[in-house]
């Protein structure tokens, strides 16, 4: 690695700095704890992870030195699973984070959306719609794309992606119709949990690089040579 490219000595240091802060954190959350799957323990643990795991590539980048610390996956973090051998049932827990960076491209997909499903045309104009506010245009696009869709679209939709994690969970039974629609996610029992996957920019460090290539690979092809969004599909 050359010298143009290498972390300074004091980069080093405020690593070093991090891990001993994380650890102190991680101690206070342990000593605190209020039961087996408390959520600041699973916190801090990741924090921990994560300064650890920066401080030991900072070390070997600047003094070609290593550390014996041994980062585990997501799926270490996870205490052992106690669920049936054979599921009859399984849940699917999604989430995923994005900010809103482009309010204006949000609002006009939005606003595509509503006039197709009111006009069956592709442009109106003068019509009080929910999709006039960001929250409004919100709720219209996740009304009417699938999650999976507007994962794969967001750059079209004004959104730029954030942490995701996919967790599996396996069941006695099926629930009963409606059982869990209030609260979703509180009942999730960790040594149920089958699998888990996590994507953040904490444990991928080539993330942005990935996304630099997908822009020069494949081009936003919902945007005409002026710069505009192309029109939507009126038979959608």
């Amino acid at each position: 690695m050359s010298d143009a490219v290498q972390p300074t000595a004091a980069e080093v240091r405020a690593a070093a700095e991090a891990v001993k802060t994380a650890l102190d954190r991680h101690l206070a959350a342990v000593e605190c704890r209020s039961g087996d799957d408390d959520p600041a323990v699973y916190e801090a643990f990741n924090e921990l992870a994560a300064a650890a795991e920066e401080y030991d590539e900072l070390l070997y980048d600047r003094y070609d030195e290593v550390t014996p610390f041994e980062i585990p996956g997501s799926d270490d973090t996870l205490p052992p699973y106690t669920g049936p051998e054979e599921p009859n049932a399984l849940s699917v827990l999604i989430r995923r984070d994005y900010a809103v960076v482009e309010p204006q491209r949000l609002l006009a997909q939005a606003q595509r959306v509503e006039a197709v499903e009111e006009n069956g045309a592709t442009a109106a104009a003068g019509f009080d719609a929910a999709s006039g506010t960001v929250h409004g245009a919100l709720g219209v696009l996740f009304g009417e794309f699938e999650p999976d869709e507007i994962a794969s679209r967001h750059k079209e939709f004004g959104l730029e992606e954030g942490d995701s994690t996919l967790w599996v969970t396996a069941a006695d039974e099926p629930a009963d119709p409606g059982e869990w629609l209030e609260t979703p996610f509180e009942a999730i029992d960790p040594q149920r949990v089958v699998c888990r996957f996590d994507v953040s920019a904490v444990f991928d460090d080539e993330s942005d690089d990935d996304d630099d290539l997908e822009d020069d690979l494949a081009p936003d092809s919902e945007l005409d040579e002026d710069g505009d969004l192309e029109p939507l599909d009126a038979d959608r």
